[in-house]
């Protein structure tokens, strides 16, 4: 069984035991959080959300990705700008799902 979740403006497929990083939610190590907007459980489709679904996950830890770098470049008028960023995530582990 599976279920499509929505968190931090995007959509995740996911079932019990898997392990994803998601944009920064509040919690240290070990906290509980719940994913209220469950759009997927199962076969039913949510029209836009399944009613009385959500997906547990705990809180594996806190951490930042790796750096991405934004280069602009305008050709022939001598116009370059480097910047890096590292965005903050959270590494959580799906431990039910349920209506």
């Amino acid at each position: 069984m599976f279920a499509v979740i929505k968190t931090g403006g995007k959509q995740y497929r996911v079932s019990k035991d898997d392990v994803i990083a998601v944009e920064k939610l509040p919690g240290d190590a070990g906290a509980t959080i719940v994913f209220d907007e469950v759009l997927i459980l199962g076969s039913t489709v949510g029209t836009p959300r399944v009613a009385n679904a959500q997906v547990t996950a705990e809180v594996i830890r806190q951490f930042r990705d790796d750096k991405k770098i934004i280069f602009k470049k305008r050709r022939r008028k001598h116009y370059r700008r480097r910047n890096g960023h590292r965005q903050h995530l959270t590494l959580v582990k799906i431990t039910n799902l349920g209506a």
